[in-house]
């Protein structure tokens, strides 16, 4: 427990030493009540603000996915475990890591009693947080001191990358999807629809039952045999000297694309130099979403070579080594390199 004397305090601690200094200079004994009133004053405000935060329990019950830099809500429930003696004027206080962002203000907490709330939380960043430190402050009962109580929440949560979208995740995103409906039309022998003849198309599709009863050329597009398979590749390597913050922006484009094509019903295969699993097959998203809030960087990491039976999008700051490797595609603004495979290239040429 720390204490702060506030200027009230300041003020009334010098008062009652002028007071005392005044009633042994002068031996008046009005003045020597006078000052035992002021200690003890004293004493009684420092007791009751320590037994107003004593015996307090905290407990935090959070959602069980979290994003980093999106709000959630979580349930913030206080007990008071004293028998007798209610607490008042209590303000609960989160530390930065903590996720809580204002400050709660309880007016009383009588003894036994509990009391739950919804809060609302941010966090910064991704990872396993570890540091969930709360403080409960009061100035009761006179506010001649601040005081705090330090609790430490015994828990450790996870919270994954943010995946609010940004302008390239989106560009990225709708390169390959344009791709994955190309492919879905242009394979598979099961009938998909009839539509218009575009230029530059192969003629042996042609439905001429169709054209002949429409008067304009008509074509056959067939479904895929399968589901075609998404390759998501984040190259955890990170340059020499290069900045942290490219890299937390590659997973988070790498979580944001992963949640985005799974939503969509992708199959999706998601590698890394050191992950490498088949959405839904072996793991959920979520499964995916946490490893990627616990990922780190490895300088020197061996650059994979893609699938050329899967679409792919690779994340990697080594634009021309990846498309010596197989993964060509445009260079976006840095610090993030986005490549694609040379099917979707090709498609978008």
């Amino acid at each position: 427990m720390r204490q702060q004397i506030t200027k009230l305090g300041f003020a009334f601690t010098a008062t009652t030493g002028l007071v005392g200094l005044a009633a042994f200079a002068s031996a008046n004994n009005l003045l020597f009540l006078l000052f035992a009133a002021l200690l003890a004053t004293l004493l009684i405000s420092g007791f009751v603000s320590r037994l107003g935060l004593a015996g307090l329990e905290l407990n935090l019950d959070l959602p069980d996915h979290i994003a980093a830099r999106s709000k959630v809500h979580g349930r913030l429930t206080l007990r008071n475990r004293k028998w007798i003696n209610p607490s008042f004027s209590l303000h609960i206080v989160g530390a930065p890591e903590s996720g809580l962002q204002d400050k709660l203000y309880v007016p009383v907490l009588p003894p036994r009693g509990s009391l739950q709330t919804t809060v609302e939380l941010w966090f910064a960043s991704r990872g396993l947080h570890k540091k969930n430190v709360f403080w409960f402050e009061s100035r009761f009962p006179f506010g001649f001191t601040h005081r705090r109580a330090q609790v430490r929440l015994e828990r450790e949560f996870l919270v994954y990358p943010c995946i609010d979208p940004q302008p390239e995740f989106h560009f990225a995103l709708s390169e390959l999807v344009g791709e994955m409906d190309a492919r879905r039309r242009g394979r598979g022998n099961d009938f998909y629809r009839l539509r218009p003849y575009s230029a530059h198309e192969s003629a042996r599709h042609v439905d001429w039952k169709a054209t002949a009863h429409t008067g304009e050329l008509q074509v056959r597009e067939f479904a895929s045999e399968q589901d075609q398979v998404v390759t998501v590749f984040l190259d955890l390597h990170l340059p020499p000297g290069a900045n942290h913050d490219w890299f937390e922006l590659a997973v988070e484009c790498c979580a944001w694309l992963v949640l985005n094509l799974n939503d969509r019903g992708m199959r999706l295969r998601v590698l890394t130099q050191r992950f490498d699993r088949r959405l839904p097959e072996e793991v959920t998203v979520y499964d995916v979403l946490r490893y990627l809030a616990l990922v780190e960087p490895i300088f020197g990491a061996r650059l994979l070579s893609p699938d050329d039976a899967n679409l792919s999008i690779a994340v990697s700051s080594r634009f021309d080594e990846a498309a010596a490797e197989g993964w060509p595609g445009p260079r976006l603004p840095d610090p993030l390199s986005y490549v694609r495979s040379p099917a979707a290239s090709s498609a978008g040429r």
